[in-house]
């Protein structure tokens, strides 16, 4: 069968991994950020390649999410008659970023004083590396996001779940329309960096 066709069923059974093989309080994102294939409108491809991101907040989930993926990958193959075995390819990869409870709570009032709109948003499904320097390093780990959009955009908001609300409004990082305002968020963060590094410092 036309290998385009089984990669589309594939992406769509994928997606069933979060919303029907994992718990409502399990968190996990699977994305197929790329499929390629072919190099022309009337000529059926050999093959098809998808490239995922897959992010979870605990180790277990990475288990449950990555057999669901090879098993829905190698399964689609069996269907379609494949004549050959997929290939599956686990490329980079982070475990996920916990921040030590002890360093988060000695570094927030020193971000405070730099910003009034500090707030503990939760669970986040970004990717990120900087766990992995911590280990290495046997540094506790205190991650925090820096906001770069207008301050204007935030006006009339004073609780955690209105600058959330608002938040939602604006576009992610990784989204084509990001645009940090440059000033503030520069002045900002480094008043940030310079202040939880003197806290530190100063503490011993």
């Amino acid at each position: 069968m036309d290998p385009v066709v089984r990669a589309a069923a594939t992406v769509m059974r994928l997606q069933t991994i979060v919303s029907r093989e994992l718990a409502g309080n399990d968190t996990a994102v699977v994305t197929v950020g790329s499929l390629q294939a072919g190099t022309a409108a009337n000529i059926i491809p050999d093959r098809a390649e998808l490239q995922l991101s897959i992010r979870t907040t605990g180790a277990d989930v990475r288990t449950r999410v990555l057999a669901a993926v090879e098993r829905i990958v190698r399964g689609e193959a069996v269907a379609a008659g494949a004549p050959r075995d997929p290939e599956i390819a686990l490329g980079a990869s982070f475990p996920a970023v916990v921040n030590d409870p002890g360093a988060a709570s000695l570094t927030q009032p020193a971000l405070e004083a730099v910003s009034q709109r500090v707030v503990d948003p939760g669970l986040v499904t970004g990717s990120e590396d900087v766990g992995v320097l911590a280990t290495a390093a046997g540094a506790p780990c205190v991650f925090w996001i820096l906001g770069g959009a207008d301050p204007a955009a935030f006006d009339g908001a004073t609780t955690t779940e209105e600058i959330a609300a608002k938040t939602l409004q604006l576009p992610a990082n990784h989204s084509p329309m990001y645009a940090p305002q440059i000033v503030p968020t520069l002045d900002v963060g480094a008043a940030a960096l310079v202040a939880a590094a003197r806290k530190w410092l100063g503490e011993g």
